[in-house]
């Protein structure tokens, strides 16, 4: 196995250079004939992007698919969307097993296989400390603590060496619910000598060392026993700490908890399965909320990133149709606020104020801790463990590089800056980056998925910025017009500075145009069509500045 010619390699495909789009792949043999694992599979947002009518981006994966007989297996490290948000959309390109604990593979049936036409995913059940020897590859699960049931970071043997990957992770030695970040199982890794730690990265710019989420538990208590009224808290629904710590305190208040959002029912019904939730009195469905007095209720609510579509967000507007607010009820926000959101998350808030609602985030209380480590956690990770090599992950390019300082302060041998297409070589010999490998972004457009070179998102773009003008012309053969040109604009104002109607401007500029044009001329159709394009966009972007997209149908009759 350890023949001259085999190298370990890490190959980050997604998650190095943006929070999200986890994925990245293991392989070990020689250049040409590599085995490999793919860790993770997650997805980011396109609001993030600025990508009109994109909602969700997808890693390019197409360096394992074209390699796809050597990929053994995809091993997922927990259930959050940015780590398993991909997988069903992408295994039809990889078709390998994947492996995932029990909340995962519940979480991945519930949310995307249910959905119709959805794949059948070659789904395999794996628990915690499970070791499961697959090719050239040990593969063993070692729990974390973090914001979701079940996360854990995997320890990687090969012949050349053990790598640890982290996967989200953070340290609290009450977590309320979930595990423990162990000290001893990392330790004991490092005394096993750890070749490798590529970590997470996401709150290194943070010095100390992150809450616990018991302290959050604990003043969750204190605001619902507090209220006066109604108690509304919307929190990620994937967070099941949360979910069960706001129950329990809904029970001793003698409130009775009323579940809203669809997210939120598929998590609980899978924590529910798994044992997460037992002994919490069964939720209430939003349509007994207007029967339950004011001060008896609490409700969870999906929409604590502002999604329009989400139970929050209808109440904001008191659109909800079972669930409204009132003068003097308490509204928390027991989350962050994901960059990218906050006008979204902004505009609920001032909207429920306006309302006479209370509002409390994590801005003034504790009703929120991340589930990733600060620089404090960071570097007991590295005492513990003692890697050989560090390679920051799973952030943005500060993060990358702040973590990389880090790791060199703290006398790692050996840091490596890698990006997502970054091919690093782990063992044998020193570790570097020996090559690069095409990387780039897919789109969810409606439901079918793009490339990021799709000429729609550009043309959208466009649009978005300076409308579209659109014109019909009839010309019969002899080249003579049939009738008045059809101008219809959408996305311009409707007059210009002096006041003059813009949709008329144009067909006067539609009317000259053809009027100069000889018979001979206008029967040409692809020449009508450049010539009136040309004319309309000069004559707009005098009148108001900008240069709309246009487009021209010319109809011989």
């Amino acid at each position: 196995m350890n023949s001259p010619n085999n190298e370990l390699v890490f190959v980050p495909l997604g998650g190095l250079g943006e929070i999200g789009m986890n994925a990245a792949l293991y392989g070990f043999g020689p250049e040409d004939s590599r085995q490999w694992i793919m860790v993770d599979c997650g997805m980011g947002f396109g609001g993030e992007e600025h990508l009109p009518g994109i909602d969700v981006v997808y890693p390019d994966l197409r360096f394992i698919e074209e390699d796809r007989h050597n990929l053994l297996g995809i091993f997922i490290t927990h259930a959050h969307e940015d780590h398993i948000g991909a997988l069903v959309e992408m295994w039809p390109r990889l078709r390998a097993p994947v492996y995932a604990t029990k909340f995962a593979v519940g979480l991945l049936e519930t949310r995307r296989l249910s959905e119709a036409g959805a794949p059948k995913v070659d789904l395999r059940e794996i628990n915690t400390h499970d070791r499961l020897k697959i090719g050239p590859f040990e593969v063993e699960y070692i729990p974390v603590a973090h914001s979701i049931p079940e996360s854990n970071a995997l320890a990687i043997r090969t012949s050349h060496g053990l790598v640890v990957h982290t996967g989200d992770w953070k340290l609290d030695n009450t977590p309320y619910l979930g595990s423990l970040t162990s000290e001893e199982t990392f330790r004991g890794l490092g005394d096993e000598g750890v070749l490798a730690l590529i970590c997470d990265s996401t709150n290194v710019v943070r010095d100390g060392i992150s809450p616990s989420e018991a302290d959050v538990a604990r003043r969750l208590a204190e605001l619902i026993k507090d209220a006066p009224h109604r108690v509304a808290i919307t929190t990620f629904a994937s967070n099941v700490a949360r979910i069960r710590s706001v129950a329990e305190a809904a029970r001793e208040c003698g409130r009775e908890v009323v579940m809203v959002g669809r997210a939120m029912d598929r998590t609980s019904d899978v924590a529910a399965d798994c044992g997460y939730l037992e002994g919490i009195p069964e939720f209430r469905t939003p349509d007994t909320f207007g029967y339950l007095p004011r001060d008896k209720v609490v409700a969870l609510l999906t929409g604590s990133q502002g999604e329009p579509r989400a139970a929050l967000a209808r109440i904001a507007q008191d659109e909800h149709p079972d669930i409204a607010l009132s003068k003097g009820d308490r509204v928390i926000f027991s989350s962050r606020t994901i960059p990218g959101n906050e006008k979204a998350v902004g505009a609920i808030i001032n909207s429920l104020i306006e309302q006479g609602v209370e509002v409390i985030t994590d801005r003034t209380e504790m009703v929120h801790v991340s589930g990733h480590p600060r620089r404090g956690e960071l570097a007991k990770m590295y005492e513990w463990t003692r890697p050989r090599i560090s390679i920051p992950a799973h952030g943005e390019a500060l993060h990358l590089a702040e973590h990389a300082k880090l790791a060199q302060s703290l006398g790692i041998p050996e840091v490596v800056r890698a990006k997502n297409g970054s091919l690093v070589r782990l063992a044998p010999g020193p570790a570097k980056i020996i090559d690069s490998i095409p990387v780039g972004r897919l789109y969810k457009d409606g439901n079918i998925v793009i490339e990021a070179g799709e000429r729609a998102l550009p043309e959208r773009r466009k649009l978005a910025f300076a409308g579209i003008v659109s014109v019909a012309i009839a010309i019969d053969e002899q080249g003579e017009i049939a009738g008045d040109p059809v101008v219809e604009a959408m996305g311009l104002p409707a007059k210009n500075r002096k006041g003059e109607d813009l949709t008329d401007l144009i067909a006067d500029v539609v009317g000259d145009l053809l009027d100069g044009l000889s018979k001979v001329k206008r029967r040409d159709a692809d020449a009508v069509e450049n010539a009136v394009q040309r004319a309309v966009r000069a004559a707009v972007n005098e009148a108001w500045g900008k240069k709309p997209a246009c487009h021209v149908l010319v109809l011989e009759v």
